[in-house]
């Protein structure tokens, strides 16, 4: 889930989603991806609220699109470098996507307050490349409120994302630690 999710944060997008609500399914804009980049030259962090999700409590499918122009950097620069061509191509990638099933949902009660522990396995579409991701992820029920939380490793190369020369290549990691947090409410 972690993976999903974070590619989800990262990379979120495909046209022709969804988002509509039926009984079982729970559509949500409340939602932040984080991702870090950590490396002994610097540290990147980038955090983005404009997420939209949706989940079945039905047949746990999970969708997660991810607006990738939405991300927000401390430093301008640093934002305007990963929307580049050069980096992330938000222009011609403007979204990444997830769309996957909770694999254990017999493991999961949404209709009772408890912290779940879930497998979410699903495609992650970010930077133009798809990949099968499985991650695990803490779903949280509160009284009418459901809570998913995920945290995983996004390998920039695995996207096509690939910096092998100057700064760029000491600067970045090549493996990012992305957090998701998204809040439905029933």
């Amino acid at each position: 889930m972690k993976k999903s999710i974070l590619v989800l944060a990262l990379t979120l997008g495909s046209a022709g989603v969804s988002f509509g609500q039926s009984e079982t399914k729970i559509v949500s804009e409340k939602g932040h991806i984080e991702f870090l980049s950590s490396t002994s030259v610097e540290d990147i962090k980038a955090e983005n609220s404009k997420i939209k999700s949706s989940l079945d409590i039905s047949s746990g499918a999970v969708i997660i699109s991810v607006p990738m122009q939405s991300y927000k950097f401390e430093n301008a620069m640093m934002q305007k470098h990963y929307n580049s061509p050069k980096f992330l191509d938000t222009k011609q990638f403007p979204k990444s996507k997830f769309k996957g099933t909770i694999s254990n949902l017999g493991d999961v009660d949404f209709s009772k307050d408890g912290t779940y522990k879930a497998v979410i396995k699903g495609d992650l579409t970010l930077h133009g490349v798809t990949k099968p991701v499985t991650e695990n992820a803490t779903i949280t029920v509160k009284g009418s409120e459901i809570t998913l939380d995920s945290k995983m490793k996004l390998t920039l190369a695995d996207y096509n994302i690939v910096f092998d020369k100057g700064r760029t290549s000491n600067s970045i990691a090549k493996t990012l630690d992305v957090t998701t947090k998204i809040e439905f409410a029933k």
